[in-house]
């Protein structure tokens, strides 16, 4: 699909997530708010959308970013990869449909309130090899459909305890160690900003594997400007650093959703 082109005064596209900003409204009517204030549009789980609604969207001009790329499954034993990669595939044609390039993955399935269906209390070196070997298939899925998944970093200490391979170096070492152009990572400075820190360097270091930025201030996650990150900062360095990539916004706003993606845009623009 062809992104849409970088929103002027900023070097990056920005997108914004469906499921956090406009909550009042349906979600068809949230992606046609995002898509008119200009923005690429993000969806989380699938199975809970009308599809051929967001596909409708596309005539309109919606451009969608990035979509949760399984419904089930685990990175770190065999049932639960069996299960990854069965939904991954089921999730690949839907976004196909979408034009979505980017599917994401998590460091073992989320239940609904964010927190892990199977919690590891401690992540051991076959855990590790597994993983290893179940994003080598994602990736051979992701060859042979022409599409990319992306690892993404959470935090355990606010949002999601108990999740294995949820910091962003542990995503970072994933995707290295498999090499492929169709697995990636999704870097989410919200969640390193509490498990990690350092953003900037952090950029840096995984700004050849990254597939997709994704923002949020800290405490409270929402829109930049809310908080302790200086989003302004971290723009200009990663334009420095020659990214020019997707930066989505997954954050609540703090009020009115308008202005919360006013803010975001102007945290992006140079």
């Amino acid at each position: 699909m062809n992104a849409p082109a970088p929103q002027s005064g900023s070097p990056f596209t920005l997108a914004v997530s469906s499921e956090m900003v406009f909550v009042d409204l349906p979600v068809v009517e949230r992606v046609r708010r995002i898509h008119e204030l200009g923005f690429a549009v993000e969806i989380w789980d699938w199975t809970t959308h009308d599809v051929d609604a967001l596909v409708a969207l596309r005539d309109e001009g919606v451009v969608y970013s990035s979509m949760t790329g399984y419904v089930r499954g685990r990175l770190a034993d065999r049932e639960g990869a069996d299960e990854l990669l069965a939904t991954a595939a089921e999730s690949v044609p839907v976004a196909q449909r979408l034009g979505i390039p980017r599917l994401n993955l998590h460091g073992t399935g989320l239940d609904g309130r964010g927190l892990p269906v199977v919690p590891s209390a401690e992540v051991t070196g076959p855990m590790w090899l597994r993983a290893r070997e179940t994003l080598g298939r994602i990736a051979e899925l992701g060859e042979r459909e022409g599409v990319q998944f992306v690892l993404e970093n959470l935090n355990t200490e606010v949002d999601h305890p108990g999740t294995p391979f949820a910091r962003a170096t542990d995503c970072l070492a994933l995707v290295e160690s498999v090499g492929s152009p169709h697995l990636r990572l999704m870097l989410d400075l919200y969640h390193a900003q509490i498990g990690e820190g350092n953003l900037i360097e952090l950029c840096r270091r995984a700004l050849p594997w990254i597939g997709e930025i994704q923002v949020a201030d800290v405490p409270g996650r929402c829109e930049p400007g809310t908080g302790e990150i200086a989003y302004p900062a971290v723009a200009r360095a990663l334009a420095d650093m020659g990214y020019r990539g997707t930066v989505g916004l997954e954050a609540w706003a703090s009020g009115d959703p308008e202005l919360a993606l006013t803010r975001f845009r102007d945290a992006f623009t140079l």
